[in-house]
């Protein structure tokens, strides 16, 4: 059970942006291809897909009390995974323009405030 209503707002919060992140990598795929490591095996399109189904699939277990805090710990640990293709999009938009260098590099500091934010919904679930 949730400890506060402000936990469970903010874990249907959390779950909100995990599932709408996922949604747009079926929708929109051709960025997130752009930056999939190329050290990772495979096409790009199958990790694109294959982060999606997970951000789509930790949402839903996000929003279930039953599941959320396994469920928030593992998007933490998640959007420390996605880390490596923020680095590589800041690399690639070195020489783009001001504005999709600042959202580039915006992504990379972006990491830190979505794990901690994972971690304090898992902490919330009792």
């Amino acid at each position: 059970m949730e400890t506060s209503r402000s936990g469970s707002r903010s874990a249907l919060a959390l779950a909100g942006l995990l599932g709408a992140a996922g949604a747009t990598h079926f929708a929109k795929p051709g960025p997130y291809d752009s930056i999939v490591p190329r050290r990772l095996p495979g096409k790009p399109r199958t990790w694109t897909y294959a982060s999606g189904v997970a951000e789509v699939a930790l949402a839903a277990a996000v929003a279930a009390p039953r599941t959320r805090g396994t469920a928030a710990k593992l998007a933490a640990v998640f959007f420390a995974a996605v880390f490596p293709a923020n680095v590589k999009m800041a690399y690639d938009y070195r020489a783009k323009s001001p504005k999709a260098r600042a959202i580039a590099y915006g992504r990379l500091p972006l990491q830190v405030p979505l794990i901690l934010w994972a971690l304090r919904v898992a902490r919330s679930t009792r």
